[in-house]
């Protein structure tokens, strides 16, 4: 469990991220979503590391104060998290087994034959199953995709962060990159942070939902009262295309 409590961020005068508290817990897929600009991604690197709030508490398994933690610290919390990236972020001199195997050769000393069963372990999990010597200029974009998941969830992690995951996907392959997401984290009990604008996925797969509007939490809930909430900033945000909008209207009747 990841739990966030009057997290603040601010870049000099500039207040980003203002007094947010909200809880992730394992096996569900929380969504953190709102527009541009709405400190969802600074949000995120806080959670990770990547950035320092200003003040606040980010509480790994209810007690572990991740903001306060040495640096000695921060890297054991940091061993138990998987990233998914914007892009995947593969290396594209690398072909897909060691990208996968990657985390394993830096962070532990498994034998070679340990690491590559484990990679063969995830990409039959992902469905990639005899992929491992292909290189990224050899992968659609959702094959990408899943194979930076199968990196992600290489050294079992605890948590898993997802920076807008369907980011230049088709429709039809958003959809299954989000459903393999939602199964990994029941399947595997993992607590994962999905950043995203995609409404396919809040819809989909949120079971926790916290939506950001102008640095503050204007609503929190899962997919199942997210249409019909009577937040205006919400309803703009979700509701921005007319066929969006005749949706809502047939739920108001």
């Amino acid at each position: 469990m990841i739990e966030i409590r009057d997290v603040r961020k601010s870049f000099g005068e500039k207040e980003v991220l203002k007094g947010i508290s909200g809880k992730f817990v394992p096996g569900k897929t929380s969504l953190v979503i709102g527009t541009s600009g709405s400190g969802k991604t600074v949000l995120m690197k806080c959670m990770v590391g990547l950035l320092q709030p200003t003040s606040g508490h980010i509480l790994y398994n209810g007690d572990i104060d991740y903001v306060n933690l040495e640096e000695k610290e921060k890297k054991e919390i940091r061993k138990e998290i998987g990233m998914l990236f914007q892009g995947a972020a593969l290396f594209d001199s690398m072909s897909v087994e060691k990208n996968v195997m990657f985390p394993l050769n830096m962070f532990t000393s498994m034998t070679i034959k340990e690491r590559l069963n484990r990679v063969n372990e995830c990409l039959e999990r992902v469905n990639l199953k005899g992929a491992n010597k292909l290189m990224p200029s050899e992968l659609s974009g959702g094959m990408k995709k899943r194979v930076g998941i199968a990196r992600a969830i290489v050294m079992n992690p605890k948590y898993l962060f997802c920076d807008e995951p369907n980011s230049g996907l088709d429709p039809q392959t958003s959809i299954l990159i989000d459903e393999l997401i939602h199964e990994i984290t029941e399947e595997f009990n993992i607590t994962t942070i999905v950043n995203t604008h995609d409404m396919n996925s809040v819809i989909g797969i949120g079971d926790y939902i916290l939506f950001l509007h102008k640095g503050e939490k204007a609503w929190e809930g899962d997919k199942h009262t997210v249409l019909r909430s009577d937040n205006q900033a919400l309803n703009d945000f979700i509701f921005a295309s007319k066929y969006l909008r005749e949706i809502k209207v047939q739920l108001t009747k």
